[in-house]
């Protein structure tokens, strides 16, 4: 599995949303690999319906309905397509007690994929919450060009991977190439999250291919 966070580049929103969503749709059904967009709650709708694919969402509040002006509620976007929600990335930190709130109401039929950065919120969170899935991004890695998660974190993949092991893992942080890719399923991972190598890219299919062809090896 891939998730591309599209973050708010101006090659990502508005139709740049379309054209990146088509793009992980069309490589995803060549290379067999699950490839899903991970995009900004204005585009989530859009995608849905206009390239046939249900996103991810970059962020949810701990708000599900009532007079709440301007958060994003996890039940809305169920409404909307949403496949399942990013929560607690590093760009977009929740405090523990909100994450606790949102577990206790989160629609099961909504994924979450919930972004841990240390072992200690591994083991706080992992055993206690339970989310769908977790993404672990060291901080200091992300958007690295020429270091990453894989190479300098294989450790913990395999640990995070071997010890919560009905949780599956992605790996994030700096991920961007395929020997990435390799690293990081061999030690344990389902799959990755990437976001600039491919968002910023002069050719994002081309990418994207190259990195959907490590689950292959």
């Amino acid at each position: 599995m891939i998730l591309v966070n599209f973050k708010l580049y101006k090659e990502s929103f508005g139709e740049g949303a379309i054209k990146l969503a088509k793009i992980c749709k069309d490589v995803g059904e060549k290379q067999k690999v699950e490839i899903v967009p991970v995009v900004s709650a204005l585009d989530v709708y859009r995608v849905y319906k206009e390239v046939g694919i249900k996103p991810f969402l970059q962020h949810a509040d701990p708000i599900f309905d009532g007079a709440k002006t301007g958060f994003i509620s996890p039940s809305q976007a169920l409404c909307l397509g949403t496949r399942g929600v990013l929560v607690n990335h590093s760009e977009y930190k929740m405090k523990p007690g909100s994450i606790k709130k949102m577990f206790k109401f989160w629609p099961k039929e909504l994924e979450m994929v919930l972004c841990v950065q240390s072992w200690g919120q591994v083991e706080g969170w992992a055993r206690n919450l339970k989310p769908t899935m977790m993404a672990y991004e060291p901080k200091y890695l992300i958007g690295n060009k020429e270091r990453s998660v894989a190479t300098e974190k294989p450790e913990m993949i395999k640990k995070i991977a071997e010890k919560y092991k009905p949780i599956p893992l992605l790996a994030g942080a700096g991920i961007h190439d395929v020997n990435d890719v390799k690293i990081a399923i061999k030690m344990g991972a389902l799959g990755i999250l990437v976001a600039s190598s491919v968002v910023k890219a002069t050719d994002p299919e081309k990418v994207l291919t190259e990195l959907a062809t490590g689950f292959s090896v």
